[in-house]
C-alpha cells in the first residue's frame, strides 16, 4: 500500500505509461497492470485513459493529494527523526535571569559544552522577562508555571524561598515570633516583575498568608539584595539556590523557618517549534541530570542541595 501512494504521483507526474515504466525500470504493461491492481483494489477509477492521454477522475484526484499529504508527512516525520539521531550542532541560543544564569546555569553551560563541542552556546542573561512567541531564542529558563500554552515546559528544580538576615542585624533586633512581625522589621525588597511591591506571600504547609513589608533598601537585583542582608541591613526572602552556602556557614541565618515564600519553581521553556531538534533535546536532557537532586528536595535538605 505504501508503494502504491509513491506509484500513483509518480505516474500522474511522468503522463504516460512508457515514461513512467522507463522511470521505474519495468515495461508499460506491466506498469499498467500495477494501475489497473490498484483501482481493483481501491474499486474506483483513479484515470481516465484513451489512446493519446491520461486524465484525473475526481477520485483519482482525490487519491493523488492525500498521497502527497501523507507522504509528505512520512517525509517530515523520518527527518525529524534522523535529528534525533544526529550528532546535535548549531548555535544553542539560551535565555535566563542575571544571578540563576550567572551561578547556576553558566557553570552547567560550560560543562555541558565540554561534552558536545558541535554546539555553539549563547547565553543571554537579563532581568527583563521572556516574551512568549519570541523567536530570539531556543530555551528560557524562568520561575514559576510556564506563562504560554504555546511552549512546552520541564521542570529543573524545585525553588524554596526562605527568610533570613545576618547574625548582625538579629542581635540588635528581636526574631520574628509570626509574619505579621515582619511589619515591624527593616525588609529587603527585591521588585519582581509586576509583583506588588512590599508584599510577600509566606506559606506553612498548605496556609499562606500576604503580609506588608517595609525598609530602607528595594533592588531589582538579587545578588544586591542577599549582599545588602550580609551587610545586616534587614530581612530577605530569597531563593536557596542563591544563599545556601550563606546559610551554611553562618553568615546568614533562617527567620521564621516554618515560613517560605510562594512556590517559584524553575523551568526550561522551548517553543513547540523545536520539541525535536537535536541540541535542545540533547540540552534539555543535560539539565534534567544536572539539576535532578534539587527537585523536591526534603525542606531541611534543600540547603544542602545547592552548591
Amino acid at each position: 500500500m505504501s508503494d502504491d501512494l509513491a506509484f500513483f504521483p509518480l505516474l500522474v507526474q511522468h503522463g504516460s505509461l512508457a515514461r513512467t515504466a522507463r522511470e521505474l525500470g519495468l515495461s508499460p504493461a506491466a506498469v499498467s497492470r500495477r494501475l489497473s491492481q490498484l483501482e481493483q483494489r481501491l474499486g474506483v477509477r483513479l484515470l481516465a485513459r484513451t489512446t493519446r492521454r491520461m486524465s484525473l477522475t475526481p477520485e483519482g484526484e482525490l487519491y493523488l493529494s492525500e498521497s502527497r499529504r501523507i507522504l509528505g508527512e512520512i517525509e517530515t516525520l523520518e527527518q525529524a527523526l534522523s535529528l534525533t539521531r544526529a550528532e546535535p550542532r548549531g548555535l544553542l541560543r539560551i535565555h535566563a535571569t542575571f544571578g540563576f544564569g550567572r551561578r547556576q546555569l553558566g557553570p552547567a553551560v560550560s560543562e555541558f559544552a565540554r561534552r558536545h563541542p558541535a554546539i555553539d552556546i549563547q547565553l543571554l542573561l537579563t532581568d527583563q522577562p521572556m516574551i512568549p512567541g519570541d523567536q530570539n531564542y531556543d530555551i528560557a529558563i524562568r520561575f514559576g508555571e510556564p506563562p504560554d500554552a504555546r511552549l512546552l515546559a520541564r521542570k529543573l528544580a524545585t525553588n524554596h524561598r526562605v527568610l533570613c538576615a545576618a547574625p548582625s542585624y538579629l542581635a540588635q533586633r528581636s526574631l520574628p515570633a509570626s509574619p505579621e512581625d515582619l511589619a515591624g522589621h527593616d525588609c529587603i525588597v527585591i521588585r519582581e516583575g509586576d509583583a506588588a511591591f512590599g508584599t510577600w506571600t509566606l506559606c506553612a504547609g498548605k496556609q499562606c498568608r500576604k503580609v506588608k513589608v517595609r525598609g530602607k533598601f528595594s533592588t531589582n537585583h538579587g545578588e544586591v539584595a542577599a549582599d545588602w542582608a550580609l551587610a545586616g541591613h534587614g530581612i530577605l526572602l530569597r531563593s536557596l539556590w542563591d544563599i545556601a552556602g550563606d546559610l551554611r556557614d553562618g553568615r546568614l541565618i533562617r527567620v521564621l523557618p516554618e515560613w517560605s515564600g510562594s512556590p517559584a519553581d524553575i523551568y526550561a521553556l522551548y517553543p513547540q517549534r523545536l520539541h525535536l531538534s537535536a541540541k535542545v533535546r540533547v540540552f534539555l536532557d543535560f539539565l534534567d541530570v544536572h539539576f535532578a537532586a534539587y527537585r523536591n528536595p526534603p525542606d531541611n535538605a534543600a540547603a544542602a542541595a545547592w552548591q
